[in-house]
């Protein structure tokens, strides 16, 4: 941990800080106000801190793609972080991928307009360049024929999610500086699509040449270069003083990035992680489980804290396309043996929802609580083992049955979490086989639609609409159940193609409804998440991502009053 002062003991650290906590609190009024300070480090714990980055090509189309990259390669569109609860906003910008339609600003889209009903056009921002690269690229500005490049290699990628594209028929380059997307039919998720979503960042056509899943190669517009990667350590950004962006602070712009290097560490051991945040080791700590607040916020006061329901459902999915699964009476069953509101309680300590997925509670005009749910679904979640075992008799289950369900053992929290639900389903006579995989070979089989009949998974709310497309269409991605209606279908179809978001949302809710109650998941809780972060930590309120699990901008945004950090003793 470069330069950190290993040798430096938990008792010093602790009175350094009570030192200042009361200064702290009188400055406070002030600190929103005052000028950013340009340098230093900022040494961040990821929100995903037991995985590497899994590839440097935007075309291998993996999901964490953004959280890697975003701060190297932009996209068209971005959060607006102006409108962020610190600066006096109503978003905190921690869902993993949406952005509320009056939260999205151009990042290199400077305008963009309808020209017609199916005609999008968009206007780049003049002068952004992409620095020069030994090897890869000589400086030069980034035009229009870079954004048609970077969707064209994605939409002819083997490993594009399907129908990703299908409503556009083709994005052109009309000048230097402008783009249009001609559209086939309207979709509701066009911006997010190719905007500012997971598989939208913008790639000169010089690193696709060089190789663009070395990393070495990567080079981008973003606020930072990508200088250094040691997989299962850390991947280090330094400053791309070429960079145009800037942020108003007190009414006055100011040219970012504020640091000069971001290092965003893997540290797989959770109390390794809790360690080094204690001990000033990292600035941020971006997910911290429950379980370790109460010690942290013990032994090192100064930090501050937000908690924020995970933007990650949970559930074990159950294929329906092999026995005993097909059945719906068995699924349901699987439901009502597991005592979801104990684990809630006991195996959360209160720090749960019962009732937050597939729609997440910050998805206002989609979300429906449980107690506006109907019957069929409301019985889903209360523990009723006794109708179970009548369930699984009525499916000719009597004595039970036995199955497999995979586990990433890059989740600590599920590898503990599965042999409390195998208990209640052996209540019922239902036993489990427990296979943890490493994460690799985890997404592998659930991508290649291999996975097992049951899949212990944590998967991303992603956003209102997604997140009923990606899990319950035929085909997808990340539909481990393997669930699919031809008649339901046609309806999340239709609804993507509703200009109007009242029906939208209306169409979403009932989607909703009915996928909860046929059951291809069993249903789990949805678990809060703690973010913490040293004080000398500015301009910064626990934002997570400002895109698709994108954090890049928010980074930009950072800066590390050095002052206050050696006052703490650090």
């Amino acid at each position: 941990m470069e330069g950190r002062g290993l040798n430096r003991t938990i008792s010093s650290v602790v009175a350094g800080v009570a030192g200042v906590v009361l200064a702290l609190a009188a400055g406070a009024a002030c600190a929103q106000a005052e000028a950013p300070k340009y340098g230093g480090n900022l040494e961040i714990g990821s929100m995903y801190p037991t995985i590497s980055a899994l590839s440097w090509d935007l075309a291998d189309w993996n999901w964490k793609q953004n959280y890697d990259t975003g701060q190297v390669y932009e996209q068209l569109f971005a959060a607006d972080l102006s409108k962020a609860r610190r600066n006096g906003g109503k978003y905190p910008f921690q869902a993993d991928a949406w952005l509320p339609e009056d939260a999205i600003r151009g990042e290199l889209a400077e305008s963009w307009k309808w020209v017609d009903p199916l005609t999008l056009e968009v206007k780049l921002r003049k002068g952004v360049k992409f620095p020069a690269k030994a090897g890869v690229m000589e400086e030069r500005e980034l035009v229009a024929d870079d954004v048609v490049f970077s969707y064209n290699r994605q939409n002819t990628s083997a490993k594009k999610i399907p129908t990703y594209y299908d409503h556009l028929n083709k994005v052109e380059a009309t000048d230097k500086y402008t783009v249009v997307f001609r559209f086939k039919a309207f979709n509701a998720e066009w911006d997010y699509r190719f905007g500012w979503g997971y598989y939208s960042g913008i790639m000169p056509k010089e690193v696709a040449a060089a190789g663009a899943g070395n990393w070495k190669n990567v080079n981008g517009s973003g606020p930072f270069l990508l200088s250094n990667f040691v997989q299962g350590t850390a991947s280090t950004y330094t400053k791309n003083e070429q960079y145009w962006d800037s942020d108003k602070i007190a009414g006055k712009d100011y040219k970012l990035p504020f640091v000069d290097k971001v290092v965003l560490r893997t540290v797989k051991d959770e109390s390794t992680r809790n360690t080094m945040l204690r001990t000033g080791k990292l600035d941020v700590l971006e997910s911290v489980r429950w379980t370790a607040v109460d010690e942290l916020k013990k032994n090192a006061p100064a930090l501050k804290w937000s908690r924020w329901l995970s933007t990650n459902g949970q559930y074990v999915a159950l294929r329906v396309d092999t026995k005993p699964f097909n059945d719906l009476r068995v699924r349901r069953a699987l439901n009502m043996a597991v005592n979801k509101q104990e684990i809630v309680k006991q195996f959360y300590g209160g720090n749960a929802e019962l009732f937050a997925y597939p729609q997440h509670p910050d998805y206002a005009g989609y979300f429906e609580p449980l107690s506006a749910m109907p019957d069929s679904v409301k019985e889903l979640f209360a523990y009723n083992p006794d109708k179970a075992r009548k369930l699984l008799a009525e499916a000719g289950y009597a004595k039970g049955f036995t199955f497999k369900v995979q586990v990433c053992a890059c989740q600590p929290e599920h590898l503990e979490l599965l042999p409390l639900i195998g208990a209640y389903l052996e209540q019922v006579g239902v036993r489990i086989e427990i296979q943890p995989m490493e994460y690799g070979a985890f997404l592998s089989a659930m991508t290649t639609r291999t996975n097992a009949p049951g899949y212990l998974m944590s998967n991303g709310h992603t956003n209102p609409t997604t997140t009923i497309r990606k899990s319950f269409v035929k085909g997808q991605v990340w539909n481990a159940a393997q669930w699919g209606d031809a008649k339901y279908e046609q309806r999340v179809n239709e609804a993507f193609q509703m200009r109007d978001l009242g029906r939208r949302q209306e169409a979403l809710r009932s989607l909703t409804r009915d996928v909860l109650a046929d059951a291809p998941y069993i249903w789990l809780p949805t678990p809060y998440v703690y973010t913490a972060w040293w004080p000398w930590v500015k301009n910064y309120n626990a934002e997570l991502r400002a895109g698709a699990v994108r954090p890049g901008p928010i980074y930009a945004r950072m800066w590390v009053d050095q002052d206050m950090k050696k006052k703490m003793g650090f």
